[in-house]
């Protein structure tokens, strides 16, 4: 593995993971069933070279939505574990959505514009009438899903984590909030977070790894690694690989 060079990320703080561990960060796969697939060989491949008795990875959320094939997204990390991996799902804001749509049709108009129409398609709910958001139509669309959505899949989305720790990183979705102590986030924060997270100093007394926000390349920061590259748009799906002080960017792409 080759150590990032940024100075501000290790000669501020030195993060490291625990010792005799290699972890793996993934980043919003938002559908790309595809992308995931690869980064899974790409981790397996690189993991084949780190010496350690403890091989971990972390998903960051947000495996729905946007893309084609969520369900196939939920179905490979169920049924296609990465062999011999520690494996820790956390909680993305449109796993929220699609949970708050089961328990009440009045947030389906959100979800539906913002990519839950193709979570729908990819289990077999019928959309060829159009997406209408009067309450009949919501309470057909929810049914049908219900009647789709495996029971697997459903303890999945219900069982995800928010937050998890490694070493001198903390591995949330979406951020943090400035002056809050770790153990005491939101889980709105954590889901939903942006601009007062972004824009930060702040030590966070941890280097946080996050999702949810894109930007065309992994984003290093004295405070905080970003690895969400827009699969669904972009093509790249990223990872951040650790093991001691060392930090290692994966992608996998359609190009």
């Amino acid at each position: 593995m080759v150590p990032n060079e940024d100075p501000l990320v290790l000669s501020r703080h030195a993060p490291c993971v625990p010792e005799d561990t290699v972890a793996y960060a993934v980043g919003d796969i938002h559908g790309c069933a595809h992308l995931l697939d690869r980064m899974h060989d790409e981790i397996l491949r690189d993991a084949e070279n780190v010496r350690c008795d403890r091989r971990v990875v972390v998903y960051l959320g947000d495996y729905v939505d946007r893309g084609p094939d969520s369900r196939g997204v939920v179905s490979r990390l169920l049924d296609s574990p990465l062999d011999g991996f520690e494996t820790h799902f956390l909680m993305g804001n449109h796993e929220e959505f699609l949970l708050d749509f089961l328990e009440d049709v009045e947030a389906g108009p959100g979800w539906l514009f913002n990519g839950g129409h193709a979570t729908l398609m990819s289990y077999g709910v019928d959309l060829a009438s159009g997406l209408e958001l009067d309450r009949a139509s919501l309470e057909r669309i929810q049914q049908a899903f219900l009647e789709r959505l495996p029971a697997a899949h459903l303890d999945f989305y219900r069982d995800l984590e928010f937050s998890h720790v490694e070493g001198d990183y903390f591995f949330v979705h979406a951020g943090v909030r400035p002056g809050v102590e770790l153990q005491n986030q939101s889980d709105e924060d954590m889901l939903w977070i942006r601009d007062e997270f972004l824009n930060a100093d702040d030590d966070f007394g941890k280097i946080v790894v996050h999702g949810h926000t894109i930007t065309w390349e992994p984003e290093f920061r004295h405070n905080r690694i970003g690895i969400d590259t827009g699969a669904f748009t972009s093509g790249v799906l990223t990872a951040l690989a650790l093991e001691g002080h060392e930090q290692e960017v994966v992608c996998v792409s359609d190009h």
